[in-house]
């Protein structure tokens, strides 16, 4: 099965591109996130690849008046992997590892998005993650920061990104659970999983923080990395034990706030707002990465943020917009991811989703 991605030198097997290894849980990905200096006017992008299940599937978020607006596309993939398009919502790479565009347009949302890193992407340490004899997860993943430009519309009415907005963008490809629920799941399926990421903008520098672990709260994939603007590897900063203090909120499994220790350094984090990580497919019951919608399938979703369920297993998964104050009154801001599902010692939760 030959496509155009067997014009370009890409080839890892001797296989044509179409064929990624024998795992029907290998997916390849792209996302992309945004916020305005003070938290306001945050946008998110997914946009997943899973060969062996011969689907595509795309998500854009934008937040507005406590409304987050989600549009929601799945097609047929036709082994053809070089095509960035999924019914309204399209993907350029003008300049790989450097500069990607957004383009969406349908059900009453539209936007038109530019993303340039502000240094070299760094490399995450390869997640590998098994229960029992299955592996569930061996994938890698390059994160970058960068600025936005450009607009989004939702209703009619149309806002161009505040002077300033920031984000994080990130590709990752491997294997992870997608598709259909596994009818018989090595050891019952998951029943713990314990995760933290935490990009941060800075004036001058990137923050990069990462945590899988385990119940008892032991690391089993976790690092930081300091990016200094316009700069290579070369320059950055890693550090292996680097720690996240975040209590949960009352009747949640949200965190309430961050202290980030990396190196000598101290990051305190305030959020100022919520996205719920399922209006990107994840974890969501109907729109979850990789099912099958047939040919072409597109829907829009609107959840009122203030009506969430906390305690209900989708609405588990959170960005939290955070204002960020470092040492010497260095200010910026970043998102706190948190997925904590089942059972985690260091934050005394119990059960599935009982709330601290």
């Amino acid at each position: 099965m030959l496509s155009k991605g067997d014009d370009y030198p890409l080839h890892q097997t001797a296989e044509p591109v179409a064929y990624a290894g024998t795992d029907r849980n290998f997916y390849d990905r792209y996302f992309f996130n945004g916020y305005a200096p003070d938290g306001s006017g945050f946008f998110a992008v997914a946009f997943g690849v899973y060969p062996h299940l011969d689907v595509a599937d795309a998500h854009f978020c934008a937040i507005r008046e406590g409304t987050q607006h989600c549009l929601h596309a799945s097609r047929k993939l036709g082994m053809e992997r070089m095509d960035l398009t999924c019914g309204p919502i399209r993907i350029e790479v003008i300049e790989p590892l450097q500069k990607l565009r957004v383009i969406v347009q349908g059900e009453g949302i539209a936007a038109d998005l530019t993303f340039t890193g502000r240094a070299f992407p760094i490399e995450e340490p390869r997640f590998t993650w098994r229960v029992g004899p299955r592996t569930i997860m061996d994938y890698t993943r390059l994160t970058q920061n960068g600025h936005y430009e450009g607009w989004i519309e939702i209703d009619g009415k149309r806002e161009i990104v505040a002077s300033g907005t920031a984000g994080t963008r990130d590709r990752s490809w491997g294997v992870r659970p997608v598709g259909a629920s596994d009818p018989q799941a090595a050891g019952g399926g998951i029943r713990q999983f314990f995760w933290q990421w935490s990009p941060i903008n800075l004036p001058k520098r990137s923050l990069f923080y990462h945590l899988n672990a385990h119940q008892d709260g032991t690391p089993w994939n976790t690092r930081a990395v300091v990016a200094p603007d316009g700069n290579g590897a070369e320059a950055f900063s890693e550090f292996e034990h680097a720690t996240m203090h975040a209590p949960p909120a009352a009747g949640t499994r949200w965190p309430s706030r961050g202290t980030l220790s990396i190196g000598e350094e101290q990051f305190e984090l305030e959020p100022v707002g919520r996205f719920q990580m399922r209006g990107l497919g994840y974890t969501s019951p109907r729109w979850n990465h990789g099912l099958d919608h047939g040919t072409l399938e597109i829907e829009r979703e609107d959840i009122d943020l203030a009506s969430v369920d906390p305690e209900r297993p989708d609405n588990l998964h959170v960005q939290l917009i955070c204002r960020v104050t470092g040492p010497a009154g260095e200010a910026g801001a970043g998102t706190f991811e948190q997925l904590a599902i089942g059972p985690y010692d260091p934050l005394g939760l119990q059960g599935l989703s009982d709330p601290a």
